[in-house]
């Protein structure tokens, strides 16, 4: 019934949309309208406030930081800043920045409107601190210049000022040296925002409920996002679709395709039948059981991104009895992930030993401890934490969802369920929606054990490290100095070599704490119509594959 409701949604919206894909070449070389559906709904439209994919999808579409990623890679490369150099001690970073660049609200972009944001960013009221609303805030820059009680203030913070040399050059003043400082930047959380707007639509009003979300009572992150990217946002109706258009005053090219329209489509099977029927141009997230089909599908293409995201089951410390090693011990050796990544990852997923996938630099490539699938040892450990067996614990995975690292949820859950009530726990189970209430429940530290997964953002073991064991977060309810400063002092290094071998052995002592279980690096792939041309699969993932170089075959 469910998949029948989806497709008649579809058929609904395609009345209104100009469609391609089942017509003939020569219409769809005219059309100007691409339909893209994924798993899920965006969960708000300002990138400060949101850290998930499909958010982030769509605000890179509508945003510019200062600088931005090669697509198909991770080099970084100019956006709103044409060049940038860092002082003699790495403190201060001068951005020389493009000129004659408007907002979408056609007021001008210039150095006031950067340090706008940044001192927005820095000046968040206390809901707005919450990790679980402004994590990569929180991850990246950590404090805050009025912190909320028990935060972290601006003697923590890496962010100290920002500086405007006249309109056209800025300079962002640090307190410690970051050799990933550049690549964070790029992220498409800090892209900029036309400060009039922020003003005019109330960006920083709003409630954090209990979960951690966001309820804004402004209307910049669900109505009035103006960036100085490609695309702006024309309307949004969660659940049903999100149409972007060409934004008049964008800088760059002027994109092929005027109109996009985003679809949430949950459940994997109705989105190939989408985009098998024409309902659609493209999906993300193909399933691994459905590769073959799009590529036996003469109308249709399979693309492909590297491995570079990592599953695991994370493991809440301030919830026991997960603060217990032996019983985190006891988690690792309860699950088999060769079982789980044969049955429903296949060509998509590699077993994973550690937080790091393979490809990055810092991945220990020996000395990690391993935590071979062995239940008579996980129910040793166990009893040696002085625990009675079964030892029960509250089990959460997402619904209505599908990522790289976690295709699907369900399916994984049920295999770790049986694995590990066969080592000495007793399961049970708890599911959410993955928007909003899923990401809330994991990042404000409700979960016990929960399912999540990473995408990378910039392709920096920073990103990877840093990001979830670096300093306290809710996620997993851990206070471990001696963690925080190895992986402080990695990202400080400037000598490569130096800092590849500070991140290998912070790879391993994070294996040794465990904080969470990985169990397998994932890729995705997208599946297009065949006549779309211009779209860029990376190993950052959605958050960097910009829509404005898409076009149709003539």
């Amino acid at each position: 019934m469910r998949k029948k409701v989806v497709l008649f949604a579809l058929l609904a919206i395609a009345v209104a949309v100009a469609l391609v894909g089942c017509g003939s070449s020569k219409k769809s070389s005219k059309s100007t309208s691409f339909v893209f559906a994924s798993s899920a709904d965006p969960v708000l439209l300002d990138p400060a406030l949101v850290s998930d994919g499909e958010s982030l999808r769509i605000t890179n579409q509508i945003f510019q930081s200062l600088v931005g990623f090669k697509p198909g890679g991770s080099e970084v490369v100019p956006q709103l800043a044409t060049s940038w150099k860092p002082s003699a001690n790495a403190l201060s970073w001068t951005f020389t920045l493009k000129t004659g660049v408007k907002f979408s609200d056609g007021t001008p972009f210039n150095a006031a409107a950067v340090c706008f944001n940044y001192d927005r960013w820095f000046n968040f009221p206390a809901a707005l601190q919450n990790p679980a609303v402004s994590y990569y805030w929180n991850t990246v820059f950590v404090g805050f210049a009025h912190p909320a009680s028990g935060g972290a203030g601006p003697d923590k913070s890496l962010y100290k000022s920002c500086t405007a040399n006249g309109d056209s050059e800025v300079t962002l003043n640090l307190t410690r040296r970051s050799s990933s400082f550049i690549s964070a930047i790029g992220l498409p959380n800090f892209g900029i925002a036309s400060p009039t707007a922020l003003k005019k639509y109330k960006a920083d009003a709003g409630t954090v409920d209990s979960t951690g979300v966001f309820h804004p009572t402004g209307t910049f992150a669900t109505r009035n996002p103006v960036g100085t990217g490609p695309y702006m946002l024309q309307s949004w109706e969660p659940a049903v679709k999100l149409v972007l258009v060409a934004n008049p005053n964008y800088s760059g090219p002027k994109p092929a395709i005027s109109k996009v329209v985003y679809r949430a489509i949950a459940d994997n099977a109705a989105r190939l039948q989408a985009l098998q029927s024409g309902e659609v141009q493209g999906i993300d997230y193909v399933a691994p059981q459905d590769y073959s089909t799009v590529t036996k599908d003469s109308k249709l293409q399979l693309l492909k991104r590297p491995v570079s995201s990592i599953g695991y089951i994370g493991l809440n410390q301030a919830k026991p009895p997960m603060d217990k090693l032996l019983v985190r011990q006891a988690m690792a050796h309860a699950i088999d992930k060769a079982a789980v990544i044969k049955a429903i990852y296949g060509q998509t997923g590699e077993v994973a030993n550690q937080f790091l996938p393979p490809s990055l630099f810092g991945y220990a490539k020996s000395g990690v401890p391993d935590y071979a699938y062995d239940p008579a040892q996980s129910k040793a450990l166990l009893k040696q934490a002085g625990l009675t067996l079964p030892v029960t614990i509250d089990f959460w995975y997402p619904t209505d969802v599908s990522r790289s690292y976690m295709p699907d949820p369900q399916r994984i859950f049920q295999a770790f369920q049986s694995t590990l009530n066969n080592s000495g726990f007793k399961v049970v189970p708890h599911s959410a929606p993955w928007r909003p209430d899923y990401l809330g429940g994991t990042q404000s530290g409700k979960y016990q054990v929960y399912m999540l997964g990473w995408i990378a953002d910039y392709y920096d073991p920073q990103d990877f490290l840093n990001v979830h064991f670096g300093s306290k977060t809710p996620l997993f309810g851990f206070d471990n100095p001696k963690l925080f400063a190895m992986l402080a002092k990695a990202d400080a290094e400037p000598d490569p070599a130096l800092r590849t071998a500070d991140y290998q052995q912070a790879s391993i002592e994070v294996m040794k704490f465990l904080p969470m279980v990985p169990y397998a690096w994932g890729s995705s792939a997208l599946a297009l119509n065949k006549n779309v041309l211009g779209y860029v699969p990376g190993p950052i993932g959605p958050v960097n594959e910009p829509w404005a170089a898409l076009h149709y075959a003539k």
